[in-house]
């Protein structure tokens, strides 16, 4: 029987990462992760063309090199599982396209992916255009038919991954449900819908979170999952206001303002940003320091000074100059005066400049934030960027997405840093006191202080920023004990 969701830390990983396959990724929790981990996020597992998985060709299948249902449904009896849901796009080696590529208008999808044309009604204007929330210049293939004509549809990523109109397609409605309940059927816990900003188009609009087209969309996803038990956790790079508006809907969301914030008050001593923001963000969320697309910067805008971010955004590069020559071989332009940068490719551990007392002060922040924590499986072992997965595959997120074979992580678990955030983990999932009240203490501007209380258990921290001291203390039975 699968596992509901708790408020207990969820590793992220791909499913080839740690060790080849599904069973490796079940024999290295077990073996190294008890009581650590309490839920899984397994990055796309299903046959893909592109994207390392977000391109999916079905989902109805796990991609044999990967294992088969069954791994998945013993994963999903010992932890509660996130799969991935690419609500935005599909591959275009999928059975449904190639359908459409053989039979056009006569196909049954003939409406299930987006003309560019017709949805502007021709061409976009200059206005039009300028106001889409755009991730690459030309959002558009031209489709070749058997018939021998063309036609563009929308891309909004990349040309392998065609949009879907899940929003007016009557096949991609179905389509929509069938496959998250499959999912549900198989033991998922939680879906999360990548992309699903994207999916909320409007003719005139910047085609990104489109109200109230997004809250259509969301309520697809809900009433297809209704019985279940499943719910869904939408995946939104923006500002928090998108993350307010969540909130408003009950919806699980996603702390990605947190690792902008904490790495601003480790460089700068200052605590003002970061306080302000746990006074406001919301509670039914997951919070992140890392995750298989690195550092999110625009996701901190308005929480921190424009100029702040920028700040903030050099300090990483200046902590990692082979970061800065990976953007420049790119030919990508890394501007400090100017606010352009989406996300940064680095891991977190880098960020913080490989120091091991800042990466596990920066944790002890993380478990300590409302919401259940995140773990990115690189993070897990405070790993170092990866030039050569970077140059062996030109992907420049791959730096933080080493794949580490079984003896790699036998080792890791032998590092002190990976020892003590283990134990923190375990600390954050068994003490009782975060199943209760939190409080932001009052302190000064370079001391943050965090307090959870159930009853007579509580369980505080007390960093200061510019020292870079921490201390956890915990009651345990009937005494208070320090954190080691």
């Amino acid at each position: 029987m699968k596992r509901n969701v708790s408020n207990k830390i969820m590793l992220i990983t791909y499913p080839d990462s740690l060790g080849k396959n599904l069973k490796d990724l079940d024999f290295t929790l077990s073996q190294y992760l008890d009581k650590a981990v309490g839920g899984v996020h397994i990055l796309p597992f299903f046959p893909s063309s592109g994207d390392r998985g977000f391109a999916p060709i079905t989902y109805e299948q796990v991609e044999p090199a990967f294992g088969d249902w069954s791994d998945i449904k013993i994963l999903s009896e010992k932890y509660y599982l996130m799969c991935d849901y690419m609500i935005n796009h599909m591959s275009v080696r999928s059975e449904i396209y190639q359908d459409y590529m053989e039979k056009h208008e006569a196909s049954r999808y003939n409406d299930f992916f987006i003309k560019w044309n017709k949805f502007w009604d021709g061409e976009p204007t200059e206005e039009e255009e300028n106001k889409l929330y755009k991730r690459q210049e030309i959002p558009y293939i031209d489709a070749r038919f058997k018939d021998g004509t063309t036609e563009r549809l929308w891309t909004t990523f990349s040309e392998e991954q065609i949009d879907i109109d899940c929003l007016h397609s009557e096949e991609a409605k179905k389509f929509l449900a069938q496959q998250l309940r499959n999912l549900a059927d198989r033991g998922i816990s939680l879906i999360r819908t990548d992309a699903m900003a994207y999916a909320a188009k409007r003719k005139g609009t910047s085609c990104f979170f489109v109200e109230p087209e997004i809250w259509n969309l969301l309520k697809q996803c809900q009433d297809a999952l209704e019985g279940t038990g499943v719910e869904v956790l939408p995946e939104i790079h923006e500002n928090y206001f998108i993350q307010q508006k969540l909130q408003e809907k009950d919806v699980y969301t996603y702390d990605f303002q947190l690792p902008m914030l904490i790495l601003n008050a480790v460089y700068f001593g200052r605590t003002l940003y970061l306080k302000n923001w746990l006074r406001l963000c919301p509670k039914k969320q997951f919070t992140t320091l890392d995750t298989h697309d690195g550092i999110g910067v625009v996701d901190v805008r308005y929480l921190l000074p424009d100029e702040e971010v920028l700040e903030t955004k050099q300090r990483v590069f200046e902590q990692n100059p082979e970061i800065y020559q990976l953007y420049t071989v790119r030919n990508l332009k890394v501007n400090f005066s100017k606010f352009d940068t989406y996300q940064i490719n680095c891991t977190y551990y880098d960020a913080l400049g490989a120091d091991d007392n800042r990466y596990l002060m920066a944790r002890a922040v993380q478990f300590f934030t409302p919401g259940i924590p995140q773990v990115y499986y690189v993070g897990l072992f405070a790993g170092r960027n990866d030039f050569d997965y970077f140059r062996e595959t030109g992907q420049a997120r791959d730096v933080n997405r080493h794949n580490y074979s079984l003896e790699e992580i036998e080792e890791a678990f032998k590092c002190p840093v990976v020892k003590k955030m283990n134990r923190l983990m375990i600390l954050r999932n068994s003490h009782p006191a975060f199943e209760g009240k939190f409080t932001l203490l009052d302190t000064d501007e370079h001391t943050l202080g965090l307090k959870w209380e159930n009853g007579k258990e509580w369980a505080s921290l007390t960093v200061n920023f510019q020292t870079f001291v921490w201390e956890i203390l915990y009651t345990q039975n009937g005494d208070v004990v320090r954190f080691e």
